[in-house]
């Protein structure tokens, strides 16, 4: 009988792996709770319509990626393959945006069926940052100093760059694009076959395209700013003036157009040349008619996500977790013979609660002094505390597995003060 395997792009994470995750996450909480932002939580499942009438029809997440089905009632469901659409349904659903503004934050899964590549996977994750009822450039600009803030506690502010845009309103896109359909029609069979089609569905994201030739017939391709109203244009000069003003660099990039529907006005990324072609590690932007879309409240709102794996892609790359984030024990508990086993869940317990950022490993399932012992020094733990079922019963050995290898007996009721000595204040640390 075969084995049963994972799903291909849907990934394990292991034990060794996980120290490096909860970092991450322990990051993104504190930055969030500084910053005063609200989590919010939703389904991974929702109407497939949400994401048809959100991201659109003719969107490659949509036509191609999207896992969905119908359930036992016969209703077309899809696990999100994005955030911001579950965020906006489940706002308006609960009241949050009538006449309010609101900053939220959602950390989950997302799923999408591509092929599945190194920083790009099938079920993945995201960090989701959405402000609503906000209409000025402030905002905007705000996001923009809290993604800075966070590289900055990351290490990775020389590792990333921000690169921005503007979009303008719904409409004056909608005349851009037409022109620029007009400009391309006469040379579609030039066009690599993407492009081709994209003229008919979403002649804006031609402009991404990475393929020399068709990037050679864009060189003289109507510009986006040309369609533009003075509002979108000063709006999004006062924005870069904020940013310089703040200290924040950024490189305009007219080509810069995301791939969903929803946004207007300013979009952003922010990229990196460490991964290869997976170089994008947040993006976002403003998307004030989305609620709308959707039918709910019309309400301004901008955000942007950030992909976790290729975050821990990056950091790895860069060497920028610190050395101490492990999961290993501080303190290995060996239980040796018979009678004493009980003795040893009692004494674990009265470590933990007197020292409780310190991580006790209690071994279980019997076996020889030399055996534990071994176990104790692979675990990592910088010292043993080892109870015998032939020695004294108020008392317990203590071994330091250093370098100094230095070894005590001591009373039970002392054990806990040589640890809280031993350890210095380095539990206390943890724990602040």
């Amino acid at each position: 009988m075969s084995k049963i395997q994972a799903i291909r792009g849907m990934n394990d994470v292991l034990p060794e792996e996980s120290p490096q995750w909860q970092y991450l996450e322990s990051r993104i909480r504190h930055l969030m709770g500084t910053w005063a932002f609200q989590e919010i939580r939703f389904p991974v499942l929702e109407q497939t319509q949400l994401f048809k009438r959100s991201i659109g029809e003719v969107t490659d997440i949509v036509e191609k990626e999207m896992y969905t089905f119908e359930d036992r009632n016969g209703d077309s469901l899809t696990l999100r393959p994005e955030g911001t659409a579950c965020c906006v349904r489940a706002a308006d659903q609960h009241g949050l945006l009538y006449n309010q503004t609101r900053k939220l934050w959602y950390m989950g899964p997302m799923y999408r069926h591509e092929r599945p590549q190194k920083g790009r996977y099938r079920q993945f994750n995201q960090l989701g940052v959405e402000a609503f009822g906000m209409a000025g450039v402030d905002i905007e600009a705000e996001l923009l100093l809290m993604c800075a803030e966070f590289w900055r506690q990351l290490g990775l502010s020389d590792s990333v760059k921000l690169q921005i845009n503007n979009l303008g309103s719904s409409g004056e896109r909608a005349r851009f694009g037409e022109a620029l359909r007009e400009y391309l029609l006469p040379r579609k069979a030039e066009l690599d076959a993407d492009s081709q089609r994209r003229l008919d569905s979403n002649v804006l994201r031609i402009l991404d395209t990475k393929v020399p030739q068709t990037r050679e017939i864009l060189a003289d391709a109507p510009v986006l700013g040309n369609y533009m109203g003075s509002g979108s244009i000063d709006g999004f000069s006062k924005l870069l003036e904020m940013l310089e003003a703040c200290g924040l660099s950024w490189q305009l990039n007219p080509a810069l157009v995301r791939g969903l529907d929803y946004y207007n006005g300013v979009v952003f990324e922010w990229t990196t040349d460490k991964l290869g072609a997976q170089g994008t590690v947040c993006a976002g932007g403003r998307y004030d008619g989305l609620s709308s879309q959707l039918g709910g409240t019309a309400t301004p709102a901008v955000g942007f996500a950030m992909g976790i794996e290729r975050l821990l892609l990056l950091m790895q790359e860069t060497g920028s977790f610190p050395a101490d984030i492990s999961q290993q024990a501080d303190i290995y508990l060996a239980v040796v013979g018979e009678g004493v086993q009980a003795q040893a869940l009692q004494l674990a317990a009265m470590i933990r609660a007197a020292l409780p950022s310190m991580r006790v490993l209690t071994h279980t399932g019997g076996g020889k002094y030399n055996s534990q012992l071994k176990k104790a020094f692979t675990s990592g733990a910088r010292c043993a505390v080892i109870l015998e079922g032939d020695s004294p019963q108020q008392t317990a050995k203590v071994k330091v597995l250093g370098d100094s290898g230095q070894s005590l007996e001591l009373p039970l009721s002392d054990v806990v003060t040589w640890l809280d000595t031993f350890f210095g204040n380095e539990h206390e640390q943890k724990n602040s």
